[in-house]
């Protein structure tokens, strides 16, 4: 289903903007380390990923509270916890399993085969990713992410084509040119380690001009990379991001943005030129390209009579997918699909519209956001929680949208703001829903990145319905399927391979090709699956209603910073009173 077009965003002005011939500097600067990187011992490595973690953790709590003033957010406040769990405690993770498995290949060639693999019934290869360690398992009780592996691969296929950057003889290595994520600031800095530490590549980073303030502190967090000449960051808009995926330096380009600007790059402006060069696959970009681009993600509840205390746990989940960042997330809940034959349907519609109402309004940063807003809710009868002020924007609520409608907006427009949609589909028995939500998703809505379905424990254990779950886990094109959860654990777990599935091609975007995180360093990936119970105990951290997750986050930080048993009775005494 290709996108129909409305601006990701207005146009943000940098404020840092460096001139071409610094942009110069520093990517020549960085090509004449390429092959020395590349070459350099893997424990060398190591030993640099592990050097920047005490200068991450330095900076934690400048980096949490930089991001907390510009998206309107007191540091005081539980929301701040936000900042510090989407920030530098992933960004810590992020390091630490890099650490462990470049110290792996150092001794061994290749990292660990994640936790454990298994070949299923229909021949394909499941990897286990999550947990990684006693650590994960004690703090995230109940939870697993599996790697699905493309078929045809069998184990000793999968263990081969393991770190394959390590499997080089001298590598000539080459340049990445990361253009940064303006929403979620640790998404710069992970990419960057992805292609300096995955694929071998040195780095020049350049900000995003909405989050360009998080910038310095990187630089300084990221010393150890950037004194080496390994990694430099540089800012700017759309003009410097034009003049250095055309450097003739750069041979490698990942983005995080808006799959319009991935197309500008790719194919060139709009017009008949453009066109052409779709029909006849010559894109205007002759280099090698990676990207992940937003997606209207859906969240598919499969009919069951659940308890009040589930509905309520599941509404607050879902609330949580939509508030979380301002909704400002490519992972952000934005089309509920549900049974028009459920009982619950409108009791679990107005649970959730009750959670809603609980959540602060929150600062509409993002640039664009109000002009997205009322593109996509004008002339629609739409419930509104919280009141909407100068910056902030109502949390928003679309019912009862007709998933017949060929032309829904909803389903092929990323709102980026905190609208909520909510259709159904005919089907009410268990087996059938799941068939037709995996259709509706695959071909109806936009992007590729992520899908989550909510099922009772019951229906999931059953011999028919689970085996129709497991079917649409196979089919659904989506690189994460979360079940009963939130998508973005798969992007906090680290571990997890982060991107849009593979289906998608350089003509149709969809929500990117290529991964990130991926710390096992794994390929041939069709998706990752990430499981969870229905209902868990203590409250997870990233709900809206977590009273306690601005003290957990520097907690979090610490730990991943140098985990230790004698660490998690605070993090759990923490976790228990939100």
């Amino acid at each position: 289903m290709a996108q129909q077009s409305l601006k990701m965003s207005a146009d943000a002005v940098s404020t840092h903007e460096t001139p071409h011939a610094g942009l110069d500097a520093a990517v020549l600067a960085v090509k004449e380390k390429a092959t020395e990187f590349a070459r350099l011992p893997v424990a060398d490595k190591a030993r640099l990923a592990a050097e920047c973690i005490p200068s991450v953790a330095a900076i934690a709590e400048e980096w949490a509270h930089a991001g907390c003033r510009a998206k309107g957010i007191d540091p005081a406040s539980t929301t701040s916890g936000e900042e510090w769990l989407g920030g530098p405690s992933v960004t810590l993770r992020n390091l630490r399993l890099l650490v462990e498995s470049l110290t792996a290949v150092a001794h061994s060639g290749r990292p660990p085969l994640g936790a454990g693999a298994r070949t299923r019934s229909d021949g394909r290869v499941e990897v286990d990713v999550f947990p990684a360690s006693g650590h994960d398992k004690a703090l995230f009780a109940g939870f697993t992410a599996r790697c699905l592996m493309d078929p045809g691969l069998d184990e000793a296929a999968v263990r081969a084509k393991q770190a394959a950057f390590y499997q080089k003889r001298d590598p000539q290595g080459g340049l990445s040119l990361i253009l940064g994520a303006g929403n979620v600031s640790s998404i710069p800095p992970m990419d960057a380690f992805y292609k300096l530490f995955v694929d071998g590549n040195v780095c020049v980073l350049k900000m995003n001009p909405v989050n360009e303030y998080i910038g310095p502190i990187l630089e300084r967090a990221l010393a150890p990379l950037i004194k080496r000449g390994y990694l430099k960051v540089v800012y700017g808009g759309g003009d410097a991001g034009k003049y250095l995926t055309e450097h003739a330096a750069v041979d490698d380009i990942h983005i995080t943005g808006s799959d319009r600007t991935h197309d500008l790059i790719v194919w060139g402006t709009p017009g008949e030129e453009r066109e052409r060069r779709k029909r006849e696959n010559d894109p205007l970009l002759k280099k090698t390209i990676t990207s992940e681009l937003g997606n209207v993600s859906p969240v598919a509840i499969v009919p069951a009579e659940y308890s009040d205390d589930e509905l309520w746990f599941q509404a607050r989940s879902v609330a949580s997918m939509v508030v979380n960042n301002g909704s400002f997330n490519c992972n952000a809940a934005k089309v509920l699909i549900v049974s028009e034959k459920w009982p619950q349907r409108e009791t679990f519609r107005k649970l959730v519209g009750k959670a809603l109402g609980q959540a602060p309004v929150r600062k509409a940063y993002y640039p664009g956001a109000r002009d997205r807003y009322a593109q996509l809710t004008d002339g629609r009868k739409v419930e509104t929680f919280g009141s909407a002020t100068a910056d902030a924007l109502a949390w928003t609520m679309i019912s009862g949208v007709d998933s017949a409608n060929l032309d829904e907006k909803l389903f092929t427009v990323e709102p980026f703001c905190g609208i909520l949609s909510e259709t159904s589909l005919p089907a009410g028995d268990p087996v059938e829903f799941l068939a037709a939500a995996t259709t509706f998703m695959n071909d109806r809505m936009w992007g590729t990145l992520n899908a989550a379905i909510i099922i009772h424990p019951r229906h999931e254990k059953d011999a028919t319905v689970g085996a129709a779950l497991d079917r649409a886990i196979a089919l659904l094109r989506y690189g994460t399927v979360a079940i009963n959860h939130w998508p973005a654990l798969g992007y906090g777990f680290v571990t997890t391979p982060w991107g849009g599935h593979q289906s998608a091609t350089l003509g149709d975007i969809q929500s990117g090709l290529g991964w990130v995180h991926n710390t096992f360093m794994l390929d041939g990936i069709d998706k990752a699956i990430v499981r969870g119970p229905l209902k868990v105990a203590p409250k997870p951290a990233w709900f809206y209603d977590n009273r306690k997750v601005h003290l957990l986050g520097p907690k979090l930080c610490a730990f991943e910073a140098a985990p230790s048993w004698l660490k998690v009775p605070g993090m759990a005494i923490t976790a228990l009173g939100g």
